[in-house]
């Protein structure tokens, strides 16, 4: 398989080119390479595709945004695959040309009279760190056009049928010659469908769609992130004249944690110990998504060291395996002293030859141990 060009060099655009930029590349492109313009020509076709794939991929921030970083391994996870579905192209070259793919021979009788694909739909969903852990199943209510039941979808009343426009012959257009000049332009009678509905279905009033709301399940993977795709094939809009449907994109949002903070496929979270614990070591329970799991400090561990328990992160999508949790120490100042406590930790502070009070020159042992916490805590920002 030959390997897929840049993007930014099939539309010979900088990497820093601008929205409007972009669609200027694709626009002459397009006129060059169309099919309908180089008809039989396979090479003009394929550069036709392939500058129609770059367009699509740079047109949208989040994945040219992925495609920046990752290249084209990048959109993947995106769409279920790299690449691009070539059954969009058609409304892609609309968005572009407009009312000028008439007077161009752009779409025509080939986009707008026979079957179209129906539009494709997003859906953001929320879900939980658990969901990202473990994978999960959920139902979405999903507003759509579906095909009308009374009519399967053809507009017309039971009993009748479509009829071929008398004005353009089911071509969807109508040509004018002026001198040497011939110009076509979408046929104002059908409106580019090339047919015409005598008895609309009352149903749908002759659209062949109605409006309804559909459950939809979706399969959430392990180790997805905020901005990842589900693509859900063939559960988007309903398309016409036979057209197949559009997909449903399902656009995750991971909502946050209170006490976990996920950076790629690790976790961060933070444990509270005494000094007591911290000088002579202990074994702790540490919060996981699954429970807790124990962790051995040793003795001497200072504010903010950073363990590790491996595997207790975010699983790696698509792969085996997870990250790991990181757990980040944080000592407690003791409080509410009693008198015996002070004695004792006086006398601690004796044999350490620190001073006990926070007014002399050095500051007591709590003294110390609240400004190196501090300390350390305005070095991390």
């Amino acid at each position: 398989m030959a390997q897929k060009r840049d993007y930014y060099e099939v539309l010979s655009v900088g990497r820093n080119a601008t929205e409007d930029e972009i669609k200027k590349a694709y626009r002459k492109l397009a006129i060059k390479f169309h099919p309908d313009k180089n008809p039989g020509n396979k090479d003009a076709e394929d550069s036709f595709k392939e500058a129609t794939e770059a367009y699509e991929v740079l047109r949208d921030n989040d994945k040219r945004s992925r495609y920046d970083q990752f290249g084209h391994a990048g959109l993947e996870g995106m769409t279920g695959g790299a690449g691009f579905d070539f059954g969009n192209f058609e409304d892609i070259v609309g968005d572009i040309f407009g009312d000028l793919g008439d007077a161009f021979g752009f779409g025509g009788s080939r986009r707008r009279t026979g079957p179209r694909r129906g539009r494709s739909l997003q859906y953001d969903l929320e879900i939980s760190l658990e969901d990202v852990i473990h994978g999960s199943t959920t139902t979405i209510e999903v507003p759509r056009l579906e095909s009308c039941t009374r009519c399967n979808g053809n507009g017309a009343e039971s009993g009748f049928r479509p009829e071929t426009c008398p004005d353009c012959r089911g071509r969807g257009q109508v040509t004018h010659s002026q001198g040497f000049l011939t110009m076509s332009r979408t046929c104002p009678r059908c409106h580019g469908e090339g047919r015409v509905i005598t008895h609309p279905c009352g149903a749908c009033n002759g659209r062949g769609v109605s409006r309804a709301t559909r459950k939809i399940k979706v399969g959430i993977p392990k180790g997805v992130d905020t901005g990842f795709k589900i693509q859900l094939r063939g559960e988007g809009e309903a398309g016409t004249n036979g057209g197949p449907p559009g997909d449903l994109f399902v656009a995750i949002h991971v909502m946050h944690h209170d006490t976990f903070t996920r950076e790629e496929n690790n976790l961060i979270t933070s444990a509270k110990i005494s000094f007591v614990q911290a000088a002579l070591g202990a074994e702790i329970e540490v919060p996981t998504v699954d429970g807790t799991e124990k962790l051995t400090i040793p003795p001497e561990t200072q504010y903010g060291e950073q363990f590790r328990i491996r595997g207790k992160g975010v699983p790696y999508y698509n792969h085996y395996g997870s990250g790991d949790l990181i757990v980040q120490i944080r000592i407690r100042t003791p409080t509410r002293l009693t008198a015996k406590e002070r004695e004792i930790l006086s006398q601690f502070a004796s044999v350490r030859g620190e001073q006990e009070h926070p007014e002399h020159e050095n500051g007591g042992f709590f003294d110390k141990l609240f400004h190196r916490h501090h300390d350390e805590d305005d070095k991390r920002k």
